[in-house]
């Protein structure tokens, strides 16, 4: 999971068909990102393409509510500032909190998340002792629904997932929160949750599976030394871990990114996490159905 990451924070706030999942990050830490889908809501992922100025980011929000829902990274602005976070100006520090939102509003009703429950999920992350290790229907995930390709009445529920791997000191982590218009496979290719559609159904049979929308979102984490470059690289992988456990994966209706970060404190080829970093994307996901 994310939070084996030493230092990396993890926490919740779960309404009614929808929540806000934030990830807090050791001070220091780099981060770019990467968006493969045609549809995708997001915050502040102009400033990781690795051109851009700022290298460090502070915490990454995850919500559910579409484009309504980003306002929860508000919140955490708002708090993290409180806290002294943030890059350091004339006026005071300004947290670097980037944002993706899932379409969850069919789920939820139309309640969407908001500054108040983004700071809710924030104090989650820092209160002690610790409770990240958490999946399926909580935070982010809890509107989520996979398998909607073959028509939304064949779909089942989605979530939110971890996983993690070590290799002596090198630590990474991903969290996924899975909305997948597609279905998630396993390495065979079978299918470990997706649409419940006859044999035979046709895939997107008219456009009534992409009313619910659909996203995949990924936080990927690790100790190692890397640039922005490095992690925008990362992201790039982790895009491949999505192409291993979702099918059809990347759709115009599809909102994926992958975010990844850097702690900076052990080091490791560029090639090694890589290769790491589409093992464990593929395996949050597949936790998220778990």
């Amino acid at each position: 999971m994310v939070a084996a990451v030493p230092d990396v924070r993890v926490g919740h706030w779960t309404g009614d068909g929808t929540g806000v999942t934030v990830v807090v990050l050791p001070e220091g830490t780099v981060g770019s990102c990467e968006v493969r889908g045609g549809a995708p809501a997001t915050r502040e992922t102009a400033l990781l393409d690795p051109t851009k100025m700022v290298q460090a980011v502070d915490a990454v929000v995850l919500a559910g509510g579409s484009a309504f829902g980003l306002a929860a990274a508000d919140g955490v602005t708002r708090a993290l500032a409180e806290l002294g976070r943030g890059f350091p100006t004339v006026m005071g520090p300004v947290p670097i909190v980037p944002a993706a939102a899932l379409y969850d509003l069919v789920e939820a009703a139309g309640v969407v998340p908001g500054p108040d429950d983004g700071r809710a999920a924030l104090d989650d992350a820092l209160a002690e002792p610790a409770v990240a290790d958490v999946r399926g229907a909580v935070g982010a995930g809890t509107g989520a629904r996979v398998g909607k390709w073959r028509g939304l009445e064949y779909s089942m529920a989605g979530g939110l997932g971890m996983a993690s791997r070590t290799d002596g000191a090198l630590v990474i982590g991903a969290l996924a929160v899975v909305n997948a218009l597609g279905d998630v496979t396993d390495d065979d290719g079978s299918v470990l949750a997706g649409s419940t559609a006859p044999e035979g159904s046709p895939p997107f049979p008219d456009v009534a599976p992409f009313d619910a929308g659909n996203t995949t979102l990924v936080v990927l984490v690790t100790n190692a030394r890397a640039s922005k470059l490095d992690c925008h690289l990362l992201a790039q992988s982790a895009h491949d871990g999505f192409a291993r456990a979702l099918h059809p994966v990347h759709t115009r209706h599809d909102g994926d990114i992958a975010f990844a970060f850097a702690t900076g404190e052990v080091d490791a080829g560029i090639d090694h996490l890589r290769w790491l970093a589409t093992e464990v994307t593929a395996a949050a996901v597949r936790d998220a159905v778990a």
